[in-house]
């Protein structure tokens, strides 16, 4: 059953709504005020959200637009007193899922929940199958030809062929360590089955467990559905890539190495044992043996998932394949958006090789797609390459408001202090997105959430 979100500031109609969905089976809470919504939903993890368009301080379609930006995959349904078709066409538009007029009429009520029920349930069966259809064949060129990667390509390829043997990809950022496990999880007696990648810098502290082994109903606050699979669960008779490996908490590694183990598991919640057979891929930016001398990763773990390591190197190493990766690149963004191209020219292409490429693989796309979406005419010049230019110009010339300054107090200070003052004015700066904040000071949301916790930082979202 859903959980549902109700935003509006009529205390009588948030209360009258609650006691209708919750003896229809839903879990409910509501929110009066403009100003909590999206603390509301990082806490009540909404499966749809109600939102009144007229609330005193805010107005909803504004709500709207940046529960879009930052929640687009919760469906939002707009409620009003007022009978405007501009404004539901407006709401529409915007990318509400529906639109409701008050008094709120029950039966339309349950009819566009029940809409919300099947939208989520056809979301989550696509995002299944997606995952267990056969990757499309990833070519051995597409890689490059370089000395460097054909020594990485035979390794992965030998490495491919066994069935149970745990891979521990290194890398930089950017380096294409996920194309590099699709492409082991491909040579393999597996290949038929699942593909699963779970990012584990991207989950929020509080749900790893959840995302990683499931849950049963009532786990937690907010674990309304009767049972969720998780990522081991989807990977069954297949692959699971655990991405940003080197991000998971203390905690969460000890259950992770006891999976690796025993591949057993209990969901959150539950007291029955799960058996899965899957083949575990790790991948990181980070050296796990450093990690593991400071004491942020847990040295059984490191050695369970290094059974087998493939270090993959940077771009600006293997300068050699930029050529063939930018045209692999202009081919692909060519049929996106549907413009024929006759090339790169060899001066645009002797200046990508210059470049340094600290984002690697994934900048030099970036920068393809760029070029192509900006290009008038059939060729590609160095001149279409000039904002790499101005980036770096920029980098150079740092202004004073750019700088960071710290000022030390002449009798200490301690370092709590120091983090909280630089994390409080990083989440001023954003307005209280956490996303932009962490992008800002180098760390993922979990770490950054973690961080909030600890110093006991409590910031809610600023409209704009």
């Amino acid at each position: 059953m859903l959980n549902v979100l109700i935003v509006d500031d009529d205390n009588l109609i948030c209360l009258s709504l609650k006691k209708i969905l919750v003896k229809m089976g839903y879990q409910v809470e509501t929110c009066m005020e403009g100003d909590r919504v999206f603390e509301k939903v990082n806490e009540f993890q909404p499966d749809v959200i109600l939102l009144d368009i007229y609330l005193t301080s805010h107005n909803g379609l504004d709500l709207l637009k940046i529960l879009q930006k930052d929640y687009f995959h919760i469906p939002v349904v707009m409620i009003t007193g007022y009978s405007d078709v501009k404004i539901a066409v407006t709401a529409m538009k915007s990318g509400a899922f529906d639109f409701l007029l008050k008094p709120i009429d029950m039966e339309q009520l349950q009819l566009v929940l029940a809409k919300c029920t099947e939208h989520l349930k056809l979301k989550n069966e696509v995002e299944k199958l997606q995952s267990i259809m056969k990757e499309d064949e990833i070519s051995r060129e597409y890689f490059g030809r370089s000395k460097a990667i054909l020594r990485v390509l035979a390794q992965v390829e030998k490495l491919g062929k066994s069935d149970n043997t745990t891979i521990l990809l290194e890398g930089e950022s950017g380096t294409g360590k996920e194309v590099f496990a699709k492409y082991i999880h491909q040579q393999s007696p597996r290949k038929n089955a699942a593909f699963i990648t779970i990012n584990c810098a991207a989950i929020p502290k509080e749900l790893a467990e959840s995302e990683l082994f499931g849950h049963e109903k009532g786990a937690f606050t907010g674990a309304a559905q009767k049972t969720k699979l998780g990522k081991f669960e989807l990977a069954d008779g297949g692959t699971i890539l655990l991405d940003e490996i080197g991000e998971l908490s203390l905690d969460l590694q000890v259950k992770l190495l006891r999976v690796l183990q025993e591949r057993t598991f209990y969901r959150l919640g539950g007291e029955k044992e799960i058996s899965v057979n899957v083949r575990v891929l790790a991948a990181t930016n980070r050296n796990l043996e450093n990690e593991v001398q400071k004491g942020n990763f847990r040295e059984d773990l490191y050695y369970r998932l290094n059974v087998a390591k493939v270090v993959i190197p940077p771009l600006r190493e293997r300068k050699e394949d930029i050529a063939l990766l930018a045209y692999s690149f202009l081919k692909e963004f060519e049929l996106k958006f549907n413009h024929r191209i006759k090339g790169i020219d060899k001066d645009a292409l002797a200046f990508l090789e210059r470049q340094y490429w600290k984002g690697n693989v994934r900048e030099l796309r970036n920068t393809i797609e760029r070029a192509v979406l900006m290009l008038e005419g059939d060729e590609i010049k160095e001149q279409h390459f000039s904002f790499l230019n101005t980036a770096k110009s920029n980098n150079n010339n740092v202004t004073d408001e750019d700088k960071f300054l710290l000022r030390i107090p002449s009798k200490g200070v301690g370092i709590d202090l120091v983090l909280k003052t630089l994390i409080l004015k990083t989440l001023d700066i954003t307005k209280g997105n956490q996303v932009k904040a962490a992008k800002i000071l180098g760390l993922s949301r979990s770490k950054l959430r973690y961080r909030m916790e600890q110093l006991e930082i409590e910031v809610t979202k600023k409209i704009q």
